[in-house]
């Protein structure tokens, strides 16, 4: 049976995963757990490994994978700060693959152009949920501590709207797309990255529109 703990931190990297196809970061698990140091969480992601719950995906930064979640009918741990969601069910693999647009290249790093033409790209059906998707090639390094690389495809669910945090397309004064995560910060928007060597870029409202947000990462090893 896992500890109070444990059993949030698995929930909330499988929500963060079936939400963003990306997993949390060290600092965000801190906090969604209110624990004092990154730490705690090194001892949690420990005790689930060897309880065969997650598995860290080498090669790739704090990359990681959920094998299996709690049992339904195991009883959650009481006093818990906050409601601990339900298991999502994992989704089962499909073989099935879809074609969608390739839409040129997009900066994780300084904005660069996007939108420079369309081929297609095939993506595996598992990777992409409801809605219209399209693809970016990721082109930088400003993201990597979210797991995404330089050269990867991001698969992008279009929508123009955007939560706090969430990783989304941004197009700057209509010429120029940058992949961040999107925050309002007062009467400003501001794109943070995932890497401490960029700084942060704020934006008025008027010159940024949302194009969409980060669906899954596809990644080719050659």
């Amino acid at each position: 049976m896992l500890t109070r703990k444990q059993h949030e931190l698995v929930c909330f990297i499988n929500d963060r995963l079936n939400d963003t196809g990306i997993s949390p970061s060290f600092e965000e698990m801190k906090d969604a757990l209110d624990l004092k140091s990154k730490s705690g969480v090194h001892r949690l992601i420990s005790a689930l490994e060897e309880r065969q719950f997650i598995r860290r995906l080498p090669n790739r930064a704090r990359a990681l994978e959920i094998l299996r979640m709690p049992e339904r009918s195991e009883k959650k741990p009481a006093r818990a700060k906050a409601p601990i969601r339900e298991a999502v069910p994992l989704p089962r693999p499909a073989n099935d693959v879809v074609e969608i647009p390739l839409h040129g290249r997009i900066a994780a790093g300084v904005p660069i152009e996007a939108f420079e033409g369309s081929t297609m790209l095939s993506v595996p059906a598992a990777l992409l949920g409801q809605g219209e998707h399209y693809a970016l090639e990721v082109s930088g390094d400003s993201m990597v501590e979210a797991g995404i690389l330089d050269g990867d495809y991001a698969l992008i669910r279009r929508t123009e709207d955007a939560r706090d945090g969430e990783i989304v397309v941004a197009l700057i004064e209509d010429s120029e797309a940058t992949l961040k995560y999107f925050r309002r910060e007062g009467a400003m928007v501001r794109l943070d990255p995932a890497n401490r060597a960029y700084d942060p870029q704020r934006y008025a409202p008027s010159q940024v529109r949302v194009q969409g947000k980060l669906s899954g990462i596809l990644r080719r090893y050659d």
